[in-house]
């Protein structure tokens, strides 16, 4: 498993998007979300309102939000940008402005707009996380674990933060850390073979083939399928 993919999946997951309270009507009075299957139609929706319409920071909001559902990257930092220009310490613009601009590897514009949401929300896990993968992509991965250890302080029951905060953690080569916190992370959720399978194959990695094993077998004890271990205990005789 590359931990790089990984925790690059982990904060992709984590960022994806908040907006599903927000909706719409069609001209029948039937609901829109950007959690409908049609967001295109939500979105021509979302067009004429604008249009008809003095400015609103939340129909711009709830078009982004569709922008950012159909990966319309640009076109959703546009909307952002839109609603910062009216509302300069809009959380909601800024946090998924950064998300867009790390979508298409704006990496410095994505800083800023963390950097200033976590001025007004320094206690946002979250916001520490996108944090810390973007300072990653910068080259800055001592300051990168420094928002993941916040992260952790933040949310010390999060089995995803300690998850994050391990897969820096190896490709520092810090390996004892990693391993601690592969080990937490399994802990606070047991059955998640993902956390198991990274564990173990730092393990392998580091020739500690029994250790490895014995954390497999308590995996499967717990009621995660042996099939999905079958190339880690190979590697383990």
């Amino acid at each position: 498993m590359d931990c790089r993919l990984y925790q690059k999946g982990i904060i992709f997951g984590l960022l994806a998007f908040g907006f599903w309270f927000l909706t719409v009507q069609d001209a029948s009075g039937q609901q829109l979300t950007a959690k409908s299957p049609n967001w295109r139609d939500s979105l021509s929706v979302l067009n004429k309102a604008i249009a008809s319409r003095p400015w609103s920071t939340d129909l711009h909001l709830r078009k982004a939000a569709i922008n950012l559902e159909l990966q319309q990257w640009q076109y959703a930092i546009e909307e952002y940008s839109l609603v910062l220009q009216h509302e300069v310490n809009n959380p909601a613009a800024l946090f998924y402005r950064g998300y867009a601009a790390t979508r298409l590897r704006y990496y410095e514009a994505a800083r800023n707009d963390y950097e200033t949401f976590l001025g007004l929300f320094p206690n946002h896990a979250e916001a520490r996380m996108a944090m810390s993968y973007v300072l990653q992509q910068l080259g800055r991965k001592t300051e990168a674990l420094d928002e993941l250890n916040i992260a952790v302080e933040i949310q010390p029951d999060s089995a995803v933060s300690y998850a994050a905060r391990a897969a820096l953690e190896q490709e520092l080569n810090q390996y004892d850390a990693a391993l601690y916190d592969w080990q937490k992370a399994i802990e606070l959720s047991p059955k998640n073979a993902d956390f198991v399978a990274s564990r173990v194959e730092l393990l392998l990695r580091l020739r500690r083939k029994e250790e490895a094993r014995r954390d497999l077998d308590a995996a499967v004890k717990r009621g995660i399928p042996r099939g999905l271990f079958h190339t880690y205990y190979n590697s383990t005789r």
